[in-house]
């Protein structure tokens, strides 16, 4: 057994489920992280995802389970324990990934696993705690409800704009930041890398934006961040016009690149032509050097969504962010394919505008908007 990190304990088990309600139907994952000794529940999360499989929703309570363990015991030894024969064995590496839809997921659990990780089939009647806590999400409803509520029994869809019981949204007012050296040149600049600041034409942009938002700073709650510098500043000149005070939310954050950032697409064809390829063909594959899948920012972006969302309930949230959360954004309240993130473009200082109900479902506004289109704002 290892020594005991910081929150002391040095071995963890975690318990993960998936279910889905007519496969595929309306799904859910639970997941449980406990010390392995004195079965102390550490962490646990549940949530409504859609409509999926029951394989793709056991792969994502295996990733919400590995995502615990990274933020409550990093470094302690770690059993997996599922009742998916599938992805215990996939996992393990005894049993082909043979279908597409799990390659990126077993993947992006694969990256979050850490070394020495040991993975148990347990009968389902074992495996009582994250299947509870995966009903329950189901019979509470969650941030991406939708589908079917129960076995045979559709759920009738509601026309967003068009149905008056909706509830109050969230509502969350995108902002890109505003050019920089690296944006005018075209560059990878994501997270990790060289963290460029606006140039004159950024600042510009951004306070022409600042100033057609401004006559909605009544109606504007508060103002989050990314932490990156670009973003920052960004933020500071629109916080500033609107009379807010700013919060940093480090889930906002643009994708980290690796060893592409501070490099324009052309040099990244020259230098890592077949990484290259792979990262367009695959939204489960990471640019060289530490860079995220497209996976990987979809899980994050997700739970800062879902962060946003309970922190300020039926409030409108002006968040300055980058081209990939955006795009994420975006596809999450489309329910588009993640695929879709490749066909999306975003304009220094644009704004988009996507509302999410309490029942889950979600209306965009407004795509990449920019002063000269403030007539479309509000609608």
């Amino acid at each position: 057994m290892a020594a005991a990190p910081d929150g002391g304990h040095g071995s963890v088990v975690i318990e993960a489920d998936g279910g889905s309600r007519g496969n595929p139907g309306d799904a859910a994952y639970g997941a449980v992280l406990m010390d392995a000794v004195s079965g102390e529940v550490i962490a646990e999360r549940a949530e409504r995802i859609g409509v999926a499989t029951n394989n793709v929703a056991e792969y994502r309570g295996l990733i919400a389970g590995l995502e615990l363990y990274h933020e409550h015991t990093p470094g302690a030894d770690l059993e997996v324990r599922m009742d998916s024969k599938l992805v215990v064995e996939q996992m393990s590496g005894r049993w082909k990934i043979k279908h597409p839809d799990m390659r990126p997921l077993a993947m992006a659990a694969d990256r979050l696993a850490p070394a020495g990780t040991t993975y148990t089939w347990i009968p389902r009647e074992q495996n009582q705690y994250a299947d509870r806590i995966l009903n329950a999400a189901l019979d509470a409803g969650g941030p991406t409800a939708r589908g079917t509520a129960a076995v045979g029994k559709a759920k009738p869809q509601k026309v967003t704009g068009w149905s008056p019981d909706l509830g109050t949204p969230t509502t969350l007012i995108l902002v890109r930041h505003g050019e920089t050296p690296h944006t005018k040149e075209k560059k990878f600049s994501g997270l990790g890398g060289d963290d460029p600041g606006l140039n004159a034409d950024g600042r510009a942009q951004v306070a022409a934006t600042a100033e057609w938002l401004a006559v909605l700073a009544d109606e504007i709650d508060a103002v989050v961040s990314s932490p990156l510098r670009r973003t920052r500043e960004t933020a500071a000149i629109l916080a500033e016009v609107l009379g807010k005070e700013v919060q940093l939310e480090d889930g906002l954050a643009e994708a980290a690149f690796g060893t592409w950032d501070g490099l324009t697409f052309a040099e990244v064809q020259d230098n890592h032509p077949d990484d290259l390829d792979a990262w367009l063909g695959a939204v489960d594959v990471a640019p060289t050097g530490g860079g995220e899948s497209f996976v990987e920012v979809d899980e994050r972006v997700r739970r800062t969504r879902d962060r946003l969302i309970a922190a300020y309930p039926g409030q409108t949230v002006l968040a300055v962010t980058h081209v990939t959360p955006i795009k994420v954004l975006v596809k999450l309240a489309l329910e588009a394919p993640l695929d879709s993130l490749f066909r999306m473009e975003l304009a220094p200082a644009s704004v988009t505008v996507v509302s999410w109900y309490p029942d889950g479902q979600a209306s965009m506004r407004m795509f990449n908007g920019r002063p000269l289109e403030s007539a479309f704002l509000g609608r």
